[in-house]
């Protein structure tokens, strides 16, 4: 019989989940309180016409509105410290609408902490260090991957040293979160497979972290579901708005089983490959996921099996190939003399450290050659 796991669940956040539910948007606004809001995006978002009827949803209900486009991928502290220069130009903002992929709900999140707090994003790397409330916040993903808008923690990278901060407090989650599949049909189908492979680790990764508990294996367990068995689907038929909604879905999951479980050893190899190669971050862990379930098998395997009867590394290389993202490091121009030096920053990476085999930088340079 399996020990007794303990663990503390704290759900808080309100989800709407539905076709069009962004027209929602400014009555769940006005419900929380809001009336100076300040929308959190990128240029992507907008050019889709996106971020318009969020505005046109807001002002029906006659709510003063400001729009910070300026979030790039892998946001910085660059962007957060642009954003609330931005907010605070605008006046007294009460709430904050993360509209976007993960990088704009990550940035809203560094937004809020810095606007109620002060201070600077360094100030709050870890977890429960902000003393004063922060603002209500709405987020809304459109896109199927990193499962922000289920998470307490802002990941930031420091701007000069390029090191990936995790910034967390139960007061930065969202208290309302819009899952509109609408929203996702038209991401570009590149985007929507390395955001899919991104969900795909989530799930696999927390359904076997040594901080793993029944709440959040039953999230992983149901993300896995929706996902592995949609994502070809929406891959080959962008128009499928019901296995676009499986997978919106399927990530919103995966992302409140990390909130609940954290991660493991195919994040912590895939953040030096974005911060030095720029690789993008879905393709870097999907590089890296087959060779750390392979690795984990030792020690997990059993639990792979409750998600998956055949190999579970074999499912995943399937899927990466269906996505048509790359499968080898050296596929990108990287140096094999250069993989100590990946395994060493890899081994400083906090998600490592919840990886079901330790791993050194011993272990994750061998999961590097694997893959390259």
């Amino acid at each position: 019989m399996r020990a007794m796991q303990p663990f503390d669940f704290q759900p808080s956040t309100r989800v709407i989940f539905g076709e069009n539910t962004l027209v929602q948007l400014g009555a769940l606004t006005k419900e929380l309180g809001g009336t100076r809001v300040l929308v959190v995006s990128d240029s992507g978002v907008v050019s889709a016409g996106i971020v318009e009827n969020a505005l046109k949803s807001l002002r029906k209900e006659s709510l003063a509105v400001s729009v910070f486009d300026g979030v790039e991928e892998n946001p910085t502290t660059r962007h957060v410290e642009s954003g609330v220069r931005f907010a605070a130009a605008q006046g007294k903002i009460d709430l904050i609408v993360g509209l976007g992929g993960g990088s704009a709900m990550d940035c809203a999140k560094g937004i809020n902490f810095l606007l109620t707090n002060g201070g600077a994003m360094a100030d709050y790397w870890g977890e429960g260090k902000a003393s004063k409330p922060m603002l209500p916040s709405i987020g809304v993903p459109t896109t199927a991957g990193t499962g922000s808008e289920a998470q307490s923690f802002a990941l930031i990278t420091q701007e000069v040293s390029r090191q990936k901060m995790a910034c967390g407090d139960k007061k930065a989650r969202f208290r309302t979160v819009i899952l509109d599949p609408v929203l996702t049909a038209t991401v570009p189908i590149h985007v929507a497979a390395a955001a899919g492979i991104d969900a795909i680790a989530h799930a696999v990764e927390s359904y076997v972290s040594t901080k793993r508990n029944p709440i959040s294996q039953a999230f992983a367990r149901e993300a896995w579901r929706l996902l592995e068995g949609n994502f070809e689907t929406v891959l080959a038929n962008r128009g499928n708005i019901d296995a676009q909604g499986q997978m919106l879905l399927g990530a919103h999951l995966a992302g409140a089983a990390i909130e609940n479980s954290m991660l493991g050893a195919a994040h912590a190899c895939a953040n030096p490959l974005t911060s030095r190669y720029g690789v993008i971050h879905g393709v870097a862990v999907g590089l890296m996921l087959p060779h750390v379930v392979n690795f984990n098998g030792q020690a997990v395997g059993a639990l792979y099996r409750e998600l998956y009867p055949s190999p579970l590394n074999e499912r995943i290389f399937e899927l990466i190939t269906a996505a048509r993202l790359p499968v080898r490091l050296r596929d990108f121009n990287i140096d094999k003399v250069d993989l100590p030096n990946l395994a060493k920053e890899a081994a400083a990476q906090w998600t490592g450290g919840f990886n079901p085999r330790q791993v050194g930088e011993v272990e994750l340079l061998e999961l590097y050659e694997a893959a390259y």
